[in-house]
This record gives structure tokens, sequence and C-alpha cells, in this order.
């Protein structure tokens, strides 16, 4: 991987700034304490830096705040969608297009249609709500990510792409009507943001197509999979990011897309797709659960700013700047002695919570006591990507215990400085420092589904 020595400078200039306070240490104990020791409660004015998710948490352009001027609120045939699904069809080549209020939307359309109860729902590495959308609807989500993805310090250039002889055996095993679809997300969040090569996925379509099996791509992160592509694999360093953006889509039958990531927007995405017979079926579970075909759960001005996004998100300056900032903050926090998932990828840094307190048991939730502890030192809010946001397992009650146990330091695009991400950097320095102080934590209150969200915790 190619690694920047020094960041450049941002390929943009500040126009308006919100103000941010850091609380007292007293002020933080007792935020932290009222949220249930879980940073999801926590209020955002009580948060410094908030790298709790890059998801809606961008800053918009001057282009995107002049479109939603534009907006046709219109509830039918509104003109600001015609301009989305041209941006669409343009920037991923999908000629039909739903929009929704965010991605969990669009995974719902989808599997309200595919999706049969009994039948798998096989992805590299399901993430949290495409996970709980396949059991809501009856499925079995199967991870078929590379076994490299699970060595956490394993420096290899694409970790999120999926294991094309252990599909190819599943899917002659398994038989196809058993199997409702194959997904690829990229990048691949729960294995740390890592890329899906090219030639990953075209591998993968030829096994879909020897079984019959629909191909769909999560592409919330589309772009910046792109980018590393370009990176990281032989024969394509020459190559623009936006032509390489079309070849990966051109294997897949469709994608789910939150634009609250690479849409640049702070809310919105879209189901897309190729069958107009799939678009009929999707289109009538929109009107259920999101809105008329033309809306989908969304203004007219916010489908404006995704369609702005969608082309500017492309940009290779912007790009550059966006993956060279998480690549400084990996090496900032290399540099403390920081277990972090190697290489970083391309919207964050996860540190590799289990190595960094190994002496806090699994059962304990060693990464989500580290994001308490990283709140408690410097007001920075994190999320855990493990146990705690794996859940349980259906058959046995017990925890469902992932093979990694994640803190993301998820970057919102376009917003923090690098001397803010080398504040997050020192924070975790000093925390590791004194690694064998932190504590572990059990539930006091534990939801049944997406228990990470809203569950409540007390220290040990």
């Amino acid at each position: 991987m190619r690694a920047m020595e020094r960041l450049a400078p941002p390929p943009w200039k500040a126009k308006v700034v919100e103000p941010i306070e850091l609380r007292s240490p007293r002020e933080r104990r007792v935020a932290i304490g009222n949220a249930g020791f879980n940073t999801f409660l926590l209020r955002s004015e009580d948060v410094y830096i908030d790298l709790l998710t890059d998801s809606g948490t961008g800053a918009m352009s001057d282009r995107q705040w002049a479109a939603l001027m534009c907006g046709d609120e219109a509830y039918a045939g509104s003109r600001s969608f015609f301009r989305l699904q041209a941006a669409v069809e343009r920037v991923m080549g999908f000629p039909y297009v739903l929009p929704t209020h965010q991605g969990r939307g669009a995974e719902n359309l989808l599997f309200s249609c595919l999706v049969r109860p009994g039948q798998c729902v096989v992805n590299n590495l399901h993430f949290d709500t495409t996970r709980a959308h396949a059991r809501h609807k009856g499925g079995r989500p199967v991870d078929l990510v590379v076994e490299e993805a699970y060595a956490a310090g394993f420096r290899a250039p694409f970790k999120g792409n999926m294991d094309l002889d252990r599909l190819d055996r599943f899917l002659r095993e398994t038989g196809r009507d058993a199997v409702a679809l194959v997904m690829v997300t990229v990048t691949c969040n729960g294995a740390g943001g890592q890329p899906v090569s090219l030639s990953n996925l075209r591998g993968v379509r030829q096994v879909c197509d020897r079984y019959g099996v629909p191909l769909f791509l999560d592409a919330c992160r589309f772009a910046e999979n792109a980018y590393l592509i370009k990176q990281r694999e032989p024969g394509q360093e020459g190559r623009g990011v936006g032509e390489i953006v079309r070849d990966m889509m051109a294997v897949a039958d469709g994608c789910t897309m939150s634009a609250k990531k690479d849409g640049l927007c702070n809310i919105g995405g879209f189901l897309a797709m190729r069958d107009p017979e799939l678009y009929r079926q999707a289109c009538q579970w929109a009107v259920l659960f999101e809105g008329f075909p033309t809306y989908g759960g969304l203004a007219g001005r916010d489908m404006e700013a995704m369609a702005v996004g969608l082309e500017e998100v492309v940009d290779e300056g912007y790009l550059a700047y966006r993956v060279g900032q998480v690549e400084e903050l990996a090496r900032r926090l290399e540099g403390e002695g920081v277990p972090i998932v190697q290489p970083p990828g391309g919207h964050g840094v996860y540190v590799d919570a289990a190595a960094m307190l190994p002496h806090l048991p699994r059962h304990r939730f060693p990464a989500w006591a580290l994001t308490v502890e990283l709140y408690l030192e410097a007001g920075v809010r994190a999320v855990e990507i493990g146990t705690v946001m794996a859940g349980r397992d259906p058959a046995t009650g017990d925890h469902d215990y992932p093979r990694l146990e994640l803190m993301r330091l998820a970057v919102p695009r376009r917003v923090y400085t690098s001397s803010q991400l080398g504040l997050v950097a020192d924070a975790l320095g000093r925390i590791n420092r004194r690694r064998e102080a932190v504590r572990g934590l059990e539930f006091t209150h534990e939801p049944p589904f997406l228990r990470h969200f809203t569950a409540r915790f007390r220290p040990v």
C-alpha cells in the first residue's frame, strides 16, 4: 500500500464553522453515567470530537447547499427525483432508482422482494442493519469474507474480498432455492473498512452466474473502495476513479446505498437496479415503507443534494485527502503503540481492543469499555464493532462473539482538522500506557434487537 509521508492540504476552504467545547473530566463522568455508559446515548453537545460514525456527519459543499434551494417538493413526479435518477445512472450505470430515507430503508425494500423465510443471505461480512434485516425477513445471514480479514495486524491490500472457493462450495452445497442473494459490502465495514478488489468482484459475479443467484452491492462507500482499488490493485493505478466505479457496478444486478456516506449528504439513500420487474415489486414496498417512488421518504431538496454529492465524491483530489487523513491517523496511533487493523481502510481506523485490553474477557466487552474510556479521557466519541454490536445467537441465546473485537474511529468527511485527529491519537496513547486500569462492563438494560443503539451498562 502506498502511504503518504505528509498529508497534503485539503482541497477546500472553510466557509462556515461550528463551535465545539471540551467538557471537564467531572462533566464527562456525569454525562457518560447518565447515558448508561453508552456513547450512542450521549448528547452531542457533551462530545468534543465525534468519531461515532461517518454516516450523515460530513460537511456538504457550497454546490450541495445551493442545490437544496432548487428542491421540487412535489409528491409525485418531482424533477428533483429525475435529477437524482440521472446522476445515479451516470455515475453507477443503474437505470432504476428508488430513493429511501437512508441505507437501511433500501435494505428493507430489497430484502422484502428477495428474501423468504429460511433462505440464506450471503455477504463478505454483514454489518449490523444488513444482518438484522436478513433475520427480520426470516433469512439466515452467512459471512464468507477471506480469512485474512480476521487477522487484525496482517497487512493485505484487499481484506474485504469474498472467499471465492468458499462461496462456490456454499452455493453448490446449499442449492439455488435456499439462497436469496449474494451481497458484497464495499468497503467492508465489519472487517475494518477494508476494500474489495475489482478482480474479486468479477470473480463473485462468475460464481453467482454459475448458480443463477442475484448479486447486489452494499455501495455506501463505493468511491472510497474505487480509490483504494486505484491505489492497491495491479493494473488499475492509471485509471480514473469514475471509470473504476462503473466497472465495479457493472458486475452487480443493483445496489443499496446510504448516501449519508459516499453521497456526501446528511440524510438519504436509494435502491438501484437493472431489472424492471424487480423495480415494480420494490415500488410496491416503497409506497408502504418509504413513500411514493419519486420521493421515497425524502424532501426534494435532499435528493438535489444527493445528486450533486454523487458527482463530487468521485473527485480524486477529494478522495486523496479523505483516504490520506485516515492514513495519517493510523500512523499516529501506530506511533503510540496502539494496535490497529492493518492496513487502514477508507473511512476510519479500527483499534484492536482485544489486543489492547487482553485482561478483559469478551463477556466484559473490551471494545465497548474502550469507547467509554476514550470519552472519559478526551471527550472523544467512538463506536464498538464487537460483541455488543454482534448481539446474541438466535439458536443458543449466548453472545454471538465475533472473531474481531474492534473500536472504530470513523472520520466524518470534510469536518475535522489533522490537529484534532492528532488529539485523538494522543488520548489513546495515554490510555494504552495505563490499559490495565480499564474496567469492563455489564448490561443493566439489553434490547432484543440491535442492542448496541439503546443498551445501558454499568462498570464491573
